[in-house]
């Protein structure tokens, strides 16, 4: 009994060394945390359990059978954030580079199922040189077996991946499979090819930051929905985010207690929209304004900046947040824009998060680069996703809604719950000064008449009352009154069911 005790503390002594003191310290030399270092920041204190500590490869070829360490790479088991379950694991550079074998992916999957099973989320610490070598087609076949998990799980339970170190080759397709991706600046990078295959193929020179780094796939790439300075601050603002989602599709968004009154009155929107309907104004300022205690978790505010995506609570549950941004192109659709909402929407109809619209559209944006671009497929991506969508939708139209961009941010005509317009509304096929040039093109010459034509068309459709008088608007409210008629929504909403027609999935316009 005594030495297999022994025998026991040797081995767990091994697998918490991981590579060594000296990688470990190596690892600290680039800022980086240690594989255990960050679940235990990751985690409450004494929350996690370890599953298969003892776990090793089985590879016996290039001198691999005298090369073997207790957990071969990878941390895996359970744990509380802020007393709520999940799943974790954190790939250990100082194993083999944290390269994944056959029996470190098998360690993943264990914890893949059984956080399907119980329905809670998986996060991902990746720090990975990518397949182990000396393993061949047993370890593109242990990625095979994530890669099958992710889509399984999708939907299913919230994954999110936090990419901590290298991500190369078929290393990136499993985080680009999950819900969120979060990138550390200048330690870590996610690209298919590397820099050295880049240049002998294209012959192009660039750097792995410069090719996969959290700046450039945070930007330019949308692959990243964050982008952090350090390992401590990923860790801690991912703890604030897994606050707002549920465990799992079988849950509600979670609640907490909250001091702000629903019907609080914010006097200082009436005076947010400009007088001049072509100046912009920031809508983050809106948001702030109407969520719980100022509290929005904005997710990728570095790319498609024209919209906005994230979560927020009112009266103390998870609302997920979707708005055109005025002060980017206008707050104009594009490609880059449809994309990111479309995804968000899904992801909140997925699991149960009800959605607030705030709309300001003048439209899709023209050109050849977004038509070329395939912006008729791209901006039906966001049209799909509101139609599909059943959580309960609320939408609020500040400015501007004007033609087939009206319809794609929940309409009453995609199913929208509770639309409401504030009285600087301008609901209309397009803006007046176009309408006019179309309409009237034989008064174009004459800037005293298309003055007037162009006053006559905003008085007339300008406005909310068109659409009331239809139906299509349920009240014209006071800017001062968004949060309180938003609040009182959600409630009359909580109970909401609506099923779709039965299928095996739709065919969104990929």
């Amino acid at each position: 009994m005594q030495e297999i005790v022994r025998q026991l503390e040797e081995k767990r002594s091994r697998a918490r060394l991981g590579g060594g003191a000296g990688r470990i310290a190596s690892q600290h030399a680039k800022g980086k945390l240690a594989a255990r270092e960050r679940i235990e920041l990751l985690l409450d204190p004494g929350s996690f359990e370890e599953w298969d500590m003892f776990v090793e490869h089985r590879c016996t070829d290039f001198g691999m059978a005298e090369q073997s360490i207790p957990g071969d790479g990878v941390v895996t088991g359970y744990g509380t954030v802020n007393g709520r379950l999940v799943f974790v694991f954190s790939q250990d550079f100082t194993v083999f580079g944290g390269s994944l074998s056959e029996a470190h992916a098998e360690k993943i999957c264990k914890i893949m199922d059984k956080a399907v099973q119980v329905g809670a989320p998986v996060i991902g610490l990746n720090d990975s040189g990518g397949a182990r070598i000396q393993e061949g087609v047993a370890s593109l076949a242990g990625y095979a077996e994530v890669f099958q998990r992710n889509v399984m799980a999708s939907g299913v339970v919230p994954q999110i991946s936090l990419i901590m170190g290298p991500c190369a080759g078929g290393a990136v397709y499993s985080p680009a499979m999950t819900d969120f991706i979060f990138m550390v600046k200048d330690s870590s990078y996610m690209f298919v090819t590397g820099p050295e295959v880049v240049k002998t193929v294209t012959h192009e020179s660039v750097t792995a930051e410069e090719l996969g780094g959290a700046v450039s796939h945070s930007t330019r790439s949308g692959v990243c929905d964050l982008a952090f300075e350090n390992d401590v601050e990923a860790l801690l603002q991912l703890r604030r985010f897994i606050d707002f989602l549920p465990a799992s599709n079988r849950e509600k968004p979670p609640a907490r207690p909250t001091a702000d009154s629903p019907d609080r009155i914010e006097a200082s929107l009436d005076t947010l929209i400009p007088d001049n309907p072509n100046k912009p104004y920031d809508m983050r300022e809106l948001i702030l304004k109407i969520v719980d205690e100022a509290d929005f978790f904005e997710v990728a505010p570095g790319y498609a900046g024209n919209i906005i995506v994230g979560f927020g609570r009112m009266e103390g549950r998870t609302v997920g947040i979707v708005a055109n941004q005025p002060m980017v192109l206008a707050g104009c659709l594009d490609i880059a824009s449809s994309i990111k909402g479309a995804r968000f929407v899904r992801f909140c109809d997925a699991f149960n998060i009800p959605i607030v619209t705030l709309v300001d559209v003048p439209g899709f944006l023209p050109g050849t680069a977004q038509e070329y671009g395939g912006i008729i497929k791209h901006g039906a991506k966001l049209l799909y996703a509101y139609a599909e969508c059943t959580v309960p939708k609320i939408t609020i139209i500040t400015r501007k809604a004007y033609g087939g961009a009206y319809d794609v941010m929940s309409s009453k005509h995609l199913r929208g719950d509770v639309n409401f317009a504030w009285p600087t509304a301008e609901i209309a096929v397009m803006g007046p000064k176009g309408a006019v040039e179309i309409i009237f093109r034989s008064d174009i010459g004459d800037a005293a008449k298309t003055a007037l034509r162009t006053e006559e068309y905003r008085q007339k459709f300008a406005n909310p009352f068109i659409a009331g008088h239809r139906g299509f608007i349920d009240d014209v409210i006071m800017p001062r009154t968004t949060r309180q008629r938003v609040c009182r929504s959600l409630a009359m909403l909580k109970d909401k069911d609506v099923k779709n027609p039965w299928r095996k999935h739709g065919n969104i316009p990929l």
